[in-house]
């Protein structure tokens, strides 16, 4: 595996491996950095441990699923909460969209720390929970979509316009003076190709774009 770190790939090749998963969820006002086991390790500069003392623990990351088309790679953690009122702010519409890591590594059995900077296998993030309820037992499972999904989400309603502009970056007036904006006009229509079209003399548009 070319991509990991020498060291990492030359743990790998040891006689004895030790080897750890580990997933970071940046909620909005909590990260919570959790170890697939026992115990407490330091990734880059923060403490992973078994269990988060808010949410509770890890319980299953099912893996990455390949898919063609309209679809990104996703996956799922499992999450056994700590209390109700943790399960409760793990569903709260407000974390959705949060953003979460999952890596690999390796131990330094002589250390007990991670032996360079484990490989991050995914960045996603959390997109559907899913409660499971059972005798005794209370899980949150989470579907977690590739940050590739921004791609398929739709950009209905934006405009090449100032007031549009300014509402997504307010007080930024680069469009205030943009003039002379040429039309794509759709494949089939009737045109003049003497004349090269814009929003002040499209038939039909003089009125929208010129309006005072």
């Amino acid at each position: 595996m070319s991509q990991l770190p020498p060291a990492m790939s030359a743990a790998l090749a040891d006689n004895r491996v030790l080897l750890f998963g580990a997933a970071r969820i940046a909620l909005p006002d909590y990260t919570i950095r959790l170890l697939d086991g026992s115990g407490a390790l330091m990734i880059g500069g923060e403490l992973y441990q078994g269990r988060d003392d808010v949410y509770g623990v890890l319980d299953t990351i099912e893996g990455i699923e390949e898919s063609l088309s309209e679809e990104t790679p996703t996956l799922s953690i499992g999450l056994i909460p700590a209390t109700d009122t943790a399960l409760a702010a793990l569903v709260d519409p407000a974390v959705q969209g949060s953003e979460v890591q999952v890596m690999v590594g390796v131990v330094d059995l002589s250390t007990g720390q991670p032996v360079a900077t484990p490989y991050q296998v995914f960045v996603g993030e959390l997109d559907v929970p899913t409660i499971t309820w059972g005798e005794n037992d209370r899980r949150l499972e989470y579907r977690v979509n590739s940050v590739g999904e921004r791609f398929f989400q739709i950009e209905e309603g934006r405009r090449l316009s100032s007031a549009f502009h300014q509402s997504v970056w307010p007080g930024e007036k680069g469009l205030d003076y943009c003039t002379d904006v040429e039309i794509t006009l759709a494949w089939g229509q009737a045109v003049d190709n003497s004349v090269v079209y814009t929003r002040s003399n499209l038939p039909g548009y003089a009125e929208t774009f010129n309006r005072t």
